[in-house]
């Protein structure tokens, strides 16, 4: 691509954002370095790379790109047998740190990814060696420094110093503080001159302190003295100190030769690490720039929808549909000033260097794009005072220049086609440069003022025009793009609103010739035509998007009247249900009382008499399960039904307890249709009662009143050991009863395993028992034989 048409198009600015979003030197050059594809399988591969990350940050989050450096010299150096330094070793560990991270960033959790993720793969290809990683950590206490724990001889080292500079210390302070040696000393502190520790003497003193003199105070009042006591100490801490330093070396040698042995590894990282941060920064600015992957055809078409410039402000920036290549390959577009026809020509050129680059661009999903070998751009004003070339002459050399090299493949792009000369003869050449390329089938689009190419544009065959609308009423532009349409400059217009005289407006119009007049109303015609079928387009796009409201609230309200109408069937159901439960109980306690008297006079009553006792109670509960059920679910018959019921009585629907009105008159079998709250059902009359018949009804069943179950705890065991078969099954009755309500679907019952008797006897029990879903004993862990598992319904 030629560079000069890079900068036109302000290429090198998305290059710019994309730097800024890279993470590391490596990754900001590889962005400062992509230029456009030209093979479309390199662009498709390219587009494939960035999906891939924008998936990989959509779904596991931003990756992490923290100490990619390029250690490409130092790992050379290593190789050759050199020494790295601390920090240089840091950033090795550094990048063995980046490499382990981005391998476990798409596997730290268990979200999958396509086998097929560019990503993955280039993430999988990252070698590691935590071992060497976690030792330079530790190793390394700063850039310049080694801590204690490279070694343990480089420790025992460095306590060996300690110890001596703490002795030495020790031993100035006892002579710099001895009353003595006061009055010689200039300040009572100890300092250091090179490696050696001395003390400050004043000069006229110097014979009293017997020592080395170190260095002198810029006055020459003091003297820096090491004295003779401490000269053997620190020359040892001299030697230790070299010996640290040999140790130091020995230690950054052998990791700068482990460093070595894994230099292939760390080599093929750092390019992989280039590679990752520069392709998520390509993620990173498709989802900064609401941006997605284009489709691509060999047919050289471009269909941008939406598209939106994205150096313009999101806030302001207005999206455009532009089509190129379909019925047409040649574009023209004609309107006012600033109204938007070169940033039309910026978008497209852009949109396509961009795409061919394997960035995603700024629009709607689906937009199209092609593969184009180069892309012309005559943009701006080039005029050259050096080279004496006016703003006509320089647009025409750049014309020439793309004339001589263009070729079906290419794009061409003009703006202000033919200007800069007289009018009659700009728009011919402009003309004829536009046949010619609409001839060789190559794509163009050109901006112009010239009617005479807005008349070529309605004759020519393959040729289109468009415009860039603007509003007449508040002479600003609305920036959109209308393609079939030409367009008016408007001059007129615009003067008149800016507060040029109506005579000097009427006089320009008589200095316009017939044709051009008739050209100009015919395009006001067409522009009133427009708008008129746009604002019809509009109302029926209203029209449509209510009926579509209207349909989704009636599936919505039908839906309200069937979970409505279950609610009602269900809550009548848990209500039955409920009293059913509370007359169990009470029936339960009767019996627990009458074992209590069975123990009690065991020898007074004979067993039979208990028996029958036992029997005419469960015959009772039978009986109030009946009546308790037909109180709740009254059956026809239940009183007597209303009478003459006609439209707009209020009735009460006793097995659903809700107000309903009437809508028509009973049936020959007395179905009436009845309308309560939004839904409409058919009632029998036998289930209906006026609404103050009904009144009287309901205090009537709530004076007799019942016990409501209270919602409780249930355990999810019951341990029923040391009772006898009769007895365990009374409480596991009473129990499963219980457990269904609370909505427990599995319990576990204690039985121990003795003899067995107790155990068979449950099972019996359980084969028969409404809701039991099924059994089985317990596993290793749960009691074996000990226990059964028993499911519910």
């Amino acid at each position: 691509m030629n560079r000069k048409v890079l900068k036109v198009l302000e290429y090198d600015k998305i290059l710019k954002k994309l730097e800024e979003r890279a993470s590391s030197s490596l990754g900001k050059r590889l962005a400062l370095e992509l230029v456009p594809y030209t093979d479309i399988e390199a662009v498709k591969q390219s587009q494939k790379e960035t999906s891939d990350a924008v998936n990989c940050i959509l779904r596991k989050g931003s990756p992490p790109l923290g100490g990619i450096h390029d250690i490409r010299n130092l790992i050379r150096r290593a190789e050759a047998g050199g020494i790295l330094n601390p920090g240089e070793l840091l950033k090795i560990a550094d990048v063995l740190r980046a490499s382990r991270n981005l391998k476990g960033y798409l596997t730290r959790d268990k979200i999958e990814m396509d086998d097929t993720n560019t990503v993955l793969f280039l993430c999988g290809g990252l070698g590691t060696n935590k071992a060497l990683e976690d030792r330079l950590n530790q190793a390394i206490e700063s850039e310049d420094t080694l801590s204690d724990y490279a070694s343990p001889h480089l420790a025992s080292i460095r306590r060996s110093i300690r110890r001596m500079q703490e002795s030495i210390k020790d031993r100035l302070n006892s002579i710099i503080r001895s009353q003595q040696n006061k009055k010689f000393m200039q300040d009572a502190v100890v300092t250091m001159r090179g490696d050696r520790y001395v003390i400050p003497v004043k000069q006229e003193h110097r014979n009293q302190i017997p020592g080395l003199v170190h260095d002198m105070s810029s006055s020459g009042a003091t003297l820096f003295i090491e004295p003779m006591a401490v000269v053997e100490a620190n020359n040892e801490i001299r030697q230790l100190l070299n010996k640290e330093a040999q140790e130091v070396e020995r230690i950054l040698m052998e990791f700068s030769g482990e460093v070595a042995n894994i230099s292939d590894m760390l080599s093929t990282n750092v390019e992989l690490l280039a590679r990752i941060d520069f392709i998520f920064a390509k993620a990173r600015l498709s989802l900064d720039l609401n941006c997605t992957e284009p489709v691509f055809n060999t047919d050289r078409r471009l269909v941008i929808k939406k598209g939106r410039h994205p150096l313009i402000d999101p806030e302001v920036v207005v999206p455009i549909d532009i089509e190129l290549g379909n019925s047409f390959s040649t574009l023209v577009i004609t309107g006012p000033n600033t109204g938007g026809k070169t940033v039309t020509l910026k978008t497209t050129g852009l949109f396509v260097l961009m795409a061919q680059a394997g960035l995603h661009v700024p629009a709607a999903e689906n937009s199209e794009m092609c593969v184009f070998r180069e892309v012309f751009a005559d943009i701006g004003d080039e005029q050259s005072i050096e080279q004496s070339l006016s703003t006509f002459s320089s647009h025409m050399t750049n014309i020439v220049h793309i004339l001589n090299n263009i070729d079906e493949n290419s794009l061409a792009l003009f703006d202000e086609l033919g200007a800069g000369t007289d009018p009659t003869e700009g728009a011919a050449l402009a003309t004829a440069i536009l046949d010619i390329l609409t001839e060789r089938d190559i794509r163009t689009m050109a901006t112009t003022h010239y009617s005479e190419l807005k008349l070529y544009a309605m004759t020519a065959e393959r040729v289109q025009n468009a415009c860039c609308e603007f509003d007449i009423e508040t002479l600003k532009p609305t920036y959109r793009l209308l393609i079939g349409v030409p367009g008016r400059s408007n001059a007129f217009a615009i003067s008149k609103r800016l507060g040029l005289s109506g005579d000097i407006i009427k006089r320009a119009h008589s200095f316009l010739k017939g044709e051009d007049i008739q050209f100009e109303e015919l395009l006001s015609d067409i522009q009133k035509n427009r708008i008129a079928t746009e604002k019809e387009r509009e109302e029926a796009e209203r029209a449509r998007n209510e009926i579509e409201k209207i349909k989704e609230m009636s599936i919505e309200s039908r839906r309200k009247i069937e979970k409505e109408k279950e609610t009602i069937i269900n809550q009548a159901r848990q209500e039955a249900r409920r009293i059913l439960l509370d007359a169990k109980r009470e029936a339960d306690e009767i019996m627990d009382k009458l074992k209590e008297l069975e123990k009690n006079y065991r020898q007074a009553v004979q067993e039979h008499e208990i028996i029958s006792i036992k029997h005419n109670i469960r015959q009772k509960v039978n009986e109030l399960e009946q009546q308790l059920s037909e109180s709740v679910l009254p059956r026809k018959g239940f009183a007597d039904p209303p009478k003459d019921l006609k439209p707009g009585d209020s009735v009460m629907i006793l097995n659903l307890n809700r107000k309903g009105t009437v809508l028509d008159t009973p049936d020959k079998d007395g179905q009436v249709q009845i309308q309560a709250g939004i839904m409409k059902i058919k009632m029998h009359i036998s289930q209906l009662r006026y609404v103050d018949e009904q009144k009287d009804v309901v205090d009537s069943i709530g004076s007799s009143g019942y016990t409501r179950i209270k919602t409780v705890s249930i355990c999810p065991e019951i341990d029923v050991r040391g009772n006898n078969i009769e007895e365990a099954t009374v409480k596991l009755d009473k129990y499963i009863d219980e457990a269904v309500v609370a909505g427990l679907h599995e319990v576990s019952i204690i039985h121990g395993k003795g003899t067995g008797a107790l155990r068979k006897g449950i099972h019996e029990f359980l084969r028969s028992h409404a809701h039991v879903l099924s059994f089985r004993l317990g596993k290793y862990g749960e009691g074996e034989t000990g226990v059964t598992i028993v499911k519910l319904r």
